[in-house]
C-alpha cells in the first residue's frame, strides 16, 4: 500500500537532529571505552555530535541517506519528488563540506562516522581509538 502525502509528512517529522540511534549507540561506546565528550556545540560550525575539547577532535555521526554516502542506503533515491530530494542532499553534502573547511581551518580534526558503519562494532572500536589516540 502506497503512503498519502499526509502520511509520509508526518514521517518525515518524526526524523530527528540529535540523539539519534546511531548518535546513541556511539557515545555508549565511547563512554565504554573511557571518553568524556561534550554534546552539539552550538559555537562550532556544524554542531558537531560528539565533541573532546582538549584533544580538539570532534565527531559527526551521519545518516547515510541523508548526507549521500556512497553506500547501498545512501545511494538509493527516492523515487516520489526525487528532484527534490537530490537537490536536498546535494545542498546537505556541500554545507557539510564547508563546515569541515572551517573546522579544519580553526584547528579541529574531524571524523565523521557513517550510519552503515555502525554493524561493525571492533572495526568502529579501532577507527575511534585511531582517531581519538
Amino acid at each position: 500500500m502506497s503512503e498519502t502525502p499526509e502520511q509520509r509528512s508526518a514521517v518525515m517529522r518524526r526524523v530527528k537532529s540529535k540523539h539519534t540511534a546511531p548518535e546513541l549507540k556511539l557515545r555508549k561506546l565511547l563512554t565504554g571505552l573511557g571518553y568524556r565528550y561534550r554534546l552539539h556545540r552550538a559555537d562550532l560550525p556544524g554542531k558537531p555530535d560528539l565533541v573532546f575539547p582538549g584533544r580538539r577532535k570532534l565527531i559527526f555521526v551521519h545518516g547515510c541517506f541523508w548526507h549521500g554516502h556512497d553506500c547501498a542506503r545512501g545511494a538509493r533515491a527516492p523515487k516520489t519528488n526525487a528532484e527534490y530530494w537530490s537537490q536536498k542532499i546535494a545542498r546537505n553534502r556541500a554545507r557539510d563540506a564547508a563546515h569541515q573547511t572551517a573546522l579544519a581551518e580553526t584547528g579541529w580534526r574531524v571524523l565523521t562516522v557513517w550510519e552503515c558503519e555502525m554493524k561493525d562494532d571492533a572495526a568502529l572500536k579501532e577507527r575511534l581509538e585511531d582517531f581519538l589516540g
